[in-house]
C-alpha cells in the first residue's frame, strides 16, 4: 500500500532508505505488543502512520539539522531521519521506553547521524536546528516558546496538525504560514519569510 501512496505523492525512495524503514516496521511492530508505544497496532494503521510523516517530503527539502518534538514511537522524526540519513537528527523524547526503543531503532536501521535526547524540550541544550518539526503535541504557540531557543531565522518548522490549525495561527506572529492538505492532515510550514 504505502509504495503506491509514495509513488502516487511524487516521492521516490532508494533501496537503503526502504529496507531502514521496512526495518523500522518490524521494530515497531514487535515493541509495540509488549510496550504499547503508540495506537498504531496493525500493520496497515503502522503503514498509515508512516505514509503521513513521510509526505512532507514531497515538498519540504532535506535540512541541514532536525529537531523532532515530542517523537514518541518515531512519528514523524525517526522515519523523516530513515529517508534523509545525512541530515543532523536530534529526537527529542521525554518517556523511557520510547526514548529506549528510538535508540535501538536508529541503531538497528544504521541512522549514526540520529541522537535520541530523553528530557522536555525547553532543557534541550543545542545549536538552533534548520528544521523543527512536530506531530500533534502541542498548540502552536506554545510549540514556538518552548523552541524559542532552539531556532534562529533560518529556522522553519514543519508542524502536523488537524482541522485547528487555523485558530491556532491566530495566536502566531512574526511567522509566514503555508498549509499543505492532506485530509485529515494538514502540515503547516512556518518561516521567518
Amino acid at each position: 500500500m504505502i509504495a503506491g501512496e509514495l509513488q502516487k505523492a511524487g516521492i521516490k525512495l532508494d533501496a537503503e532508505a526502504g529496507a531502514r524503514l521496512e526495518r523500522f516496521t518490524q521494530l515497531l511492530s514487535e515493541w509495540n505488543a509488549t510496550h504499547n508505544l503508540t495506537g498504531a497496532k496493525s500493520l496497515h494503521e503502522i503503514e498509515e502512520n508512516l505514509f503521513d510523516s513521510l509526505y512532507p517530503v514531497s515538498f519540504v527539502d532535506p535540512p541541514e539539522s532536525l529537531l523532532d518534538v515530542g517523537t514518541g514511537a518515531g512519528f514523524p522524526g525517526l522515519v523523516l531521519a530513515a529517508v534523509w540519513p545525512e541530515t543532523e537528527t536530534v529526537l527529542c523524547e521525554p518517556l523511557q521506553k520510547r526514548s529506549a526503543f528510538l535508540r535501538l531503532a536508529a541503531l538497528e536501521m544504521g541512522l549514526d547521524r540520529v541522537e535520541v535526547v530523553r528530557k522536555r524540550v525547553e532543557d534541550l541544550d543545542h545549536a538552533p536546528f534548520g528544521l523543527i518539526s512536530s506531530r500533534a503535541v502541542s498548540d502552536t504557540a506554545l510549540l514556538l516558546r518552548l523552541t524559542e531557543h532552539l531556532r534562529d531565522e533560518q529556522t522553519r518548522y514543519l508542524l502536523y496538525k488537524g482541522s485547528r490549525v487555523d485558530e491556532e495561527l491566530n495566536r502566531v506572529e512574526g511567522f509566514e504560514a503555508q498549509i499543505r492538505e492532506r485530509p485529515p492532515r494538514r502540515y503547516l510550514i512556518l518561516s521567518r519569510g
